[in-house]
């Protein structure tokens, strides 16, 4: 097995809990549906997010995920660039696969698909 970086990223349209926590579920659960992956598959979960969403702690929604409680997860904030893409939350999910890396699916959803418009299906 080899250790990959399956990259992903969203936006909310708020800083409210229920938003960051759904947003994050359904992005995390996307990546890893898109690329095969199963919890044991992954071996950390970094989480980072501008610093305009403070409401919730995005990897909550990550260690809630039904076979999950294992996976470690972390949080923090990205660096505040001006002009920088607000109420982002973007993930760097670790995961052991035999899938080369120029296989890998790399998830952007919502706003976020501006961050890397070369990697559109």
């Amino acid at each position: 097995m080899t250790v990959r970086g399956v990259r992903g990223a969203t936006t909310v349209s708020k800083d409210e809990q229920h938003s960051v926590l759904e947003a994050t579920e359904h992005l995390v659960q996307t990546m890893a549906l898109e690329n095969n992956l199963i919890a044991d598959d992954i071996v950390s979960v970094l989480i980072s997010t501008t610093i305009d969403v403070q409401s919730a702690f995005p990897a909550k929604a990550v260690r809630t995920l039904e076979g999950w409680t294992y996976v470690p997860v972390m949080c923090m904030h990205e660096m505040d660039v001006p002009g920088g893409m607000p109420l982002c939350i973007r993930v760097l999910m670790h995961v052991n696969t035999e899938v080369p890396q120029r296989e890998i699916i790399h998830i952007y959803q919502n706003d976020a698909v501006q961050l890397r418009p070369d990697l559109k299906k």
